[in-house]
């Protein structure tokens, strides 16, 4: 390949490793979840409500910097599995309120081994974990701040 060409090549983009290990990472995810009857998209949505136990559908779609048409079906799936429920909203009655079901709290104890689970898989030191994490909110917060 001509020199001229060297941006072109696939191991000096930096989008191709974040793309291989985001598809790794939800394969590494994916038996973990599998025991919990969740998706990864699913399990994202509990964990927010794990941490505020009830939530409206704008709040998770902020917090998860998601589109409300695909949060919608990730809602309806996981009432009717039982974990959540949904009603109007009492502040904003356009609105959808969120919260937890009785069995929806108890499948946050059955989580509690994914993280170290995961963990596990990769051999990184916790301080470099921390700097990949600086540096992908980094990026993150650079396209927020541009969109607004």
């Amino acid at each position: 390949m001509n020199e001229n060409y060297d941006s072109l090549r696939l191991k000096n983009q930096l989008c191709f490793p974040l793309y291989a290990v985001s598809n790794l990472v939800l394969r590494k995810y994916k038996p973990l979840l599998d025991k919990l009857d969740l998706t990864y998209t699913q399990y994202l949505v509990m964990m927010v409500l794990w941490e505020k136990e009830q939530a409206s559908e704008k709040v998770l779609c902020e917090s998860l910097d998601l589109q409300s048409n695909t949060l919608t079906p990730l809602i309806k799936k996981l009432a009717d599995k039982g974990y959540i429920e949904k009603s109007k909203d009492p502040t904003d009655g356009r609105a959808l309120a969120i919260r937890l079901t009785p069995l929806g709290k108890a499948l946050q104890d059955k989580a509690l081994c994914v993280p170290e689970c995961m963990a596990k898989e990769f051999r990184i030191t916790p301080e470099e974990a921390n700097t990949l994490y600086r540096i992908l909110y980094k990026i993150l917060e650079t396209e927020k701040e541009r969109e607004s």
